[in-house]
C-alpha cells in the first residue's frame, strides 16, 4: 500500500459518533497487507488448529480474539523471520478506501454482489472484487481486528497512521461481517 493522505471518518455525515470528527491522516510510509483475509488453512498451518465455525480451507478464519490474532502474527513473524502485526485503524481505513471518498470503496451503496453480509455463513476469501489497491473483502465476511483501542470518537486520534493504544478497555474491529 503506497504512502499517502486521506480524510478519515464519516465523510457522508450520517455515520456513528465513533467515526467523527473527520480528520486528515498522512501515512508517510508504504506498508504491506494480505490480498485476502487470513484463511483457515493459513491459520492452521501457523497455529496448529482451526477455531472457525464455518469450515473451509479457503474461508476466512473466524472465532478468534484480539489476543489470538496477536498470537498468530507473533508466530508468523517467528516462523518467517519477517515482521507481521495488526494494522492500525488509520492504516485499515486508508487501505480499504483505496483512494475513494464514498461510503464504501466502490460507491455509496452496498449489495450482495459487493460483500458478504446479512448472511448465515462466511464466503471463501476473494469471492468479491478487489479494491483499487488489490485487496479483497475488506468490507463484510469477517470483522478484522486492529491494533487500536476503541474510543467513543476520533477526538485526539493520531494523524500519522499510528495506532491509538491508550486508554484501552476494548479493541477496535472494522469491516463488518457475514452477519452484519
Amino acid at each position: 500500500i503506497p504512502a499517502g493522505s486521506f480524510r478519515m471518518g464519516d465523510l457522508s455525515g450520517i455515520g456513528h459518533d465513533d467515526e467523527k470528527p473527520v480528520h486528515e491522516v498522512r501515512i508517510g510510509y508504504n506498508f504491506a497487507v494480505g490480498k485476502y483475509e487470513v484463511t483457515q488453512a493459513e491459520w492452521k498451518s501457523v497455529m496448529g488448529s482451526n477455531p472457525s465455525s464455518f469450515k473451509g480451507a479457503r474461508n476466512p478464519v473466524e472465532q478468534v480474539s484480539w489476543y489470538d490474532a496477536n498470537a498468530f502474527v507473533a508466530k508468523l513473524t517467528k516462523k518467517t523471520g519477517k515482521e507481521y502485526r495488526l494494522l492500525s485503524e488509520a492504516e485499515w481505513e486508508y487501505m480499504t478506501r483505496a483512494g475513494s471518498t464514498t461510503e464504501y470503496p466502490w460507491g455509496d451503496r452496498i449489495d450482495r454482489s459487493k460483500a458478504k453480509y446479512d448472511s448465515k455463513s462466511t464466503a471463501p476469501v476473494g469471492s468479491y472484487s478487489a479494491n483499487a489497491f488489490g485487496v479483497h473483502d475488506a468490507i463484510g465476511n469477517v470483522w478484522e481486528w486492529l491494533e487500536d483501542c476503541w474510543h467513543w470518537n476520533y477526538d485526539g486520534a493520531p494523524s500519522d497512521g499510528s495506532a491509538r493504544t491508550k486508554p484501552c478497555v476494548w479493541r477496535s474491529l472494522r469491516g463488518g461481517s457475514w452477519s452484519s
